[in-house]
Parts: C-alpha cells; structure tokens; sequence
C-alpha cells in the first residue's frame, strides 16, 4: 500500500525478520533496565515510535544502533546492529513506507505534495473507501476495513504532533475530479477547511492554470528529523524511494520551495475550496 493514494493497494507483508528485530530490541532494552520511556528518550525517538518497532510494526531507522549504545552499552549496539542487517534483505515497497510512516512519527516538520489524490494525512473515510472501492484488484471488506483504520489512525499525528508543522500542496484538480461522488467531494472539501484552521497545519491549493509549474515531475513528500535532518519520500505505480542523500533531499526540498510560491497562499485556498463546494 502507498503511502497516500491507494493505488497500490496489495496488502503489506511485513517480514518476519522485522517481528524479530522488535523482540531483540526489547529484551536488550529489559536487560538493561530500561522502560519503554527512558530508552526513548536516550536515543531520541518517540515512545510510540519505539512501541511499534518492538512490536514488529515499524521498520526502525538506520542509525538506531549507533543511538542504542549509550543505552545497551556496545554488545548491545552489536547485536542490533546484526539484526538490523537481516532487514536490508527484505527490500520491497512496504519496507520503505513503514520506514516513512515511523519518521513522519517522529518528524518536527512534515511536507507533502499532491497531483493524484488528497493527501493520506487528509483524506475523510468516505474518501479512503471511494479510493479503495474503484480501484483494481477488488479487496473485500474486511481488507477494505483494514486501509481504513491504518489510514485514520496515522491521521492522528496531525493531532497529537501539535509542535510539528504540516504543510500540504494540493492540484486542484485532485479535487474537482470528484473521486466517490458530490457527497464525498464535500466532505473531502469540509474536512479540508476544518483541518486547515490548526495551528501547526497550512493546506495550500495549485490553481489548475499555471503556467509555471515546478511540480510536474510528481508528487513528493518532506520530512525534518528531530536532528534537522531532511529526508524525501517519492512514490509511483507500486514502486516508492526513500531518500536520504544529501544532494537528492536538496532538490526536492528547492522544488517544494518553488511549489510554494507558485500555489495559492492558505487564504485564497479557503475562498477557492468555498467556491468549489458551492459550485458542486
């Protein structure tokens, strides 16, 4: 599954080598004594972000081992490190969005940039089925129940992640094209104007007549770690890259500078959004 859209909608397999990557890092961490809490705050990540890498729900970061040492002491590091390892094995479309999903967990700031469907993030459940339902292969319901309730409870972050800012680009024409009906599209459009008034959350529209457009290479997604460090997110039909790379991460963050200033600011977003929803 896809970070955002639905497109890619086979059901993630997670790798058994990740189940035991999470119980090799909580018995260490018991080992040395240490709560959920405390070890969280030693190497720097969230306490549910932690909870779900030893529960096997989230693949860890890369530089986990090396912030455990304070932590586990250097066998420790040692033996994580290894297991570390044997997930590099398992490379595949959901290793790099549960990769994604636990740095957006614990991002500072988090950018996103549409030109296929309403952001994930932003997506009202009505949405989320309609993406589901008209897309091949059929699922049934309970699989269709499953997207579903992932998809809302990663929502949440925009809630409880009050100190991180969440700034969207959306194509209009993502939501003119109607996706599940007029019903849905005004939900999609209510929710929107709703989500819009949080303090730590900025929705910007791209007008569909721009004649310069810096976007067209696809859609993109920014992430700032605790560390200030910026990582990248792109996606396509059943393919996904993480990137870390200094030199790539920059381009993408010029791009999504650009796209800024190209979109409309969140002011003429709102009149806009208000003008399609009465036009509906």
């Amino acid at each position: 599954m896809t970070a955002d859209t639905g497109g890619s909608i086979s059901e993630p397999e997670l790798p058994d080598s990740l189940r035991t990557f999470g119980a090799v890092l909580k018995s260490l961490r018991e080992l040395a004594g240490l709560t959920q809490e405390e070890f969280a705050r030693l190497v720097g990540y969230s306490v549910a972000y932690i909870a779900k890498i030893e529960q096997g729900k989230r693949f860890p970061p890369s530089e986990l081992p090396e912030r455990a040492e304070e932590a586990l002491g250097a066998h420790g590091r040692k033996v994580l490190s290894a297991a570390a390892r044997s997930l590099t094995r398992r490379p595949g479309l959901a290793h790099r969005f549960q990769e994604w999903a636990g740095i957006e967990e614990d991002a500072i700031s988090l950018y996103a940039y549409e030109c296929r469907a309403v952001p994930g993030m932003l997506q009202p459940e009505a949405y989320i089925r309609a993406l589901f339902d008209s897309t091949p292969p059929p699922l049934s319901e309970e699989q269709i129940q499953h997207y579903v309730t992932a998809r809302l409870d990663r929502q949440q972050l925009i809630s409880t992640r009050v100190n991180t800012e969440f700034i969207f680009i959306i194509e209009q024409s993502v939501i003119e094209r109607r996706i599940g009906g007029r019903k849905v599209t005004t939900q999609v459009i209510d929710h929107l104007l709703e989500v819009g008034t949080r303090r730590n959350v900025e929705i910007q529209v791209m007008p569909t007549v721009r004649e310069d457009h810096c976007g067209v290479g696809g859609p993109m997604y920014l992430a700032q770690t605790p560390t200030c460090q910026w990582l990248g997110y792109t996606e396509g039909q059943r393919s996904s890259h993480l990137l870390a790379a200094p030199k790539d991460v920059s381009v993408l963050v010029q791009r999504y500078g650009k796209l800024r200033s190209q979109a409309l600011d969140c002011q003429a977003t709102v009149k806009l959004l208000e003008q399609i929803r009465g036009a509906l």
